[in-house]
């Protein structure tokens, strides 16, 4: 793992998304914000920009991030995203930057976003009817 980043940073990273039309900050580096909660919670609320690839996912297809020059990883309350962050790092296909939004969604004061396309949306989803 190559560390946390803060909202400041996340924030230009997604402005860069923005700007650009595509998952990168201009100078061809490509950035991914994976949401790691299930599609069920992802869907209910999740930061603009952001991907959902459930942690189980992760775990069985890290080889989509072969290639990937920085990937944020984003989860409620910034634990489980520094795990998601140091198994992207561990896999010896990717040689990017691999960080965890260490704040958790919990406590991103941006704009959220609801619906969008989760993976596998409404498999796998388990707890209450909440944003996060």
């Amino acid at each position: 793992m190559d560390g946390e980043i803060g909202t400041e940073e996340l924030r230009s990273v997604l402005d860069g998304i923005e700007e650009n039309g595509e998952r990168g900050d201009g100078d061809d580096e490509t950035v991914r914000v994976v949401d790691i909660r299930s599609p069920g919670a992802y869907s209910r609320g999740h930061i603009p920009g952001s991907e959902n690839v459930p942690l189980q996912r992760l775990v069985d297809d890290i080889e989509q991030f072969e290639g990937d020059d920085r990937v944020v990883t984003v989860c409620p309350k910034g634990k489980s995203s520094v795990q998601a962050a140091r198994l992207i790092t561990s896999y010896e296909g990717f040689d990017g930057r691999a960080e965890s939004f260490a704040p958790g969604l919990s406590n991103w004061d941006g704009p959220i976003e609801k619906g969008g396309d989760s993976v596998e949306q409404g498999k796998d989803d388990e707890g209450p009817q909440a944003p996060f």
